[in-house]
């Protein structure tokens, strides 16, 4: 089997750091031909000195000479947010995996795809702002949109036990179909995924710090305590909406999109162990589920190596070990951020991007110390309920409530006080 070849948008974060791994594990199934990071120059070069992909691109302009002077070799280097669409469309280039966090991936993902990249999908801003269309336009241009976030991996892993022969040709749109007519298979790529029997999509998630701290007091919650994830270490802004509960709710956006099914079968269930990774439920009553230890590495070598499995170096469950796997129902009323996020997703059109970029002001806000825990929620709801969502928005429409819904959000921080 020849070697997928990746450009890494978002290199120098923890999703990078574990493609990276993945890359030295498997060299016979993945080169790295391009990385792209926003603003760790030092950082990015001393990936680049290792790896030697043949192009690198920094947004941060400023920064450019820092690049060119710490790196060892002379690669192409693609600057600002015009070079990152371009390093993602790289000619040598078969896969295009974008770990970017919040907004900035969108528009890069959406050039790969046109250039005719398979998408190996981490951010999930993508699909929770524009699902509707990376969606339709990944079908059209007959390129895999593959899930690197371990909670869709699973699913995708799990749905593809059912998988029929390789298709003859695209079949039409899924998702963005009126439920009436929505088709009862998803197509990804090269096969095609029968949902028809589909009772139920089950996320998991570890419940994050709080999962057992009393609502009286979230008022409290510092942003250290905020930051200490139990079982994964990821970047300050998943970190904090692992804690809110608002990474889940943004991936359920992100299911109902990869996987073409109504909000309403998508659920999340609390597993501490963060064992389980998600589930699938099927019509009669069987559950399949996908288990690995937390490590980024599985999905992450899954989506580049797939439809095949290639040994690695990682370690394997040893259930002799696993004292317990526990499940909890999510406490619904406490972490308002599953409720937000089913009605976004229901309601469709721009309200996904509102909630998002609501979220992401908030975060920030709360990183700054600016606001309380709870804000966060407050916020996100105060902004939803003030948009009018636009059905069937295209990219501009997105772009306007994502940059709307940013001016309304830093509006309540002024009413918000610690």
């Amino acid at each position: 089997m020849k070697r997928k070849r990746v450009v890494i948008l978002g290199a120098t974060g923890s999703i990078g750091e574990s493609a990276l791994k993945v890359a030295r594990d498997i060299p016979d199934r993945m080169e790295i031909v391009g990385l792209a990071a926003n603003s760790n120059a030092q950082k990015l070069a001393a990936a680049a000195n290792e790896i030697r992909p043949e192009s690198v691109c920094l947004v941060d302009e400023t920064k450019i000479d820092t690049l060119r002077k710490a790196l060892n070799y002379e690669p192409r280097i693609f600057t600002g947010e015009e070079g990152l669409r371009e390093i993602a469309c790289l000619t040598s280039a078969d896969m295009v995996l974008v770990a970017i966090v919040g907004t900035g991936g969108l528009r890069p993902a959406l050039a790969a795809v046109e250039a005719g990249k398979d998408l190996a999908v981490a951010s999930k801003e993508i699909l929770v702002m524009a699902g509707e269309i990376v969606m339709r336009e990944a079908r059209d241009g007959g390129v895999n949109v593959l899930p690197v976030d371990s909670e869709h991996n699973a699913i995708f892993q799990c749905l593809e036990g059912k998988r029929s022969t390789p298709n003859a040709q695209r079949p039409t749109s899924n998702a963005e179909a009126p439920s009436s007519t929505r088709s009862s298979t998803l197509s990804v790529g090269r096969w095609t995924l029968d949902v028809s029997d589909v009772r139920r999509i089950i996320l998991t998630a570890s419940g994050g710090p709080f999962r057992e701290t009393p609502q009286k007091d979230f008022d409290s919650i510092t942003v250290e305590q905020a930051l200490k994830h139990p079982t994964w270490n990821m970047g300050p802004k998943i970190t904090i909406d692992s804690a809110t509960l608002f990474n889940k709710g943004l991936e359920m956006i992100e299911a109902h999109w990869l996987f073409g099914v109504e909000m309403k079968r998508v659920e999340v269930i609390i597993h501490p162990q963060s064992i389980v990774h998600s589930m699938v439920e099927f019509a009669d009553g069987s559950t399949l589920a996908q288990l690995s230890y937390s490590d980024m590495c599985f999905p992450i070598q899954y989506a580049v190596t797939w439809p095949d499995r290639v040994p690695n170096t990682l370690p394997p469950l040893d259930f002799s070990k696993l004292s317990k796997l526990e499940f909890f129902t999510p406490r619904y009323d406490d972490f308002p951020a599953l409720n937000l996020a089913r009605r976004a997703g229901e309601t469709g059109g721009t309200l996904p991007a509102v909630m998002n970029a609501a979220n992401e002001v908030a975060v920030a806000a709360f990183l700054d110390r600016k606001v309380r825990f709870p804000s966060i929620w407050q916020i996100v709801e105060e902004v939803m309920n003030r948009h009018a969502s636009v059905a069937h928005a295209d990219l501009d429409a997105i772009l306007q409530a994502d940059q709307w819904a940013r001016t309304e959000a830093q509006g309540c921080l002024k009413s918000s006080h610690r």
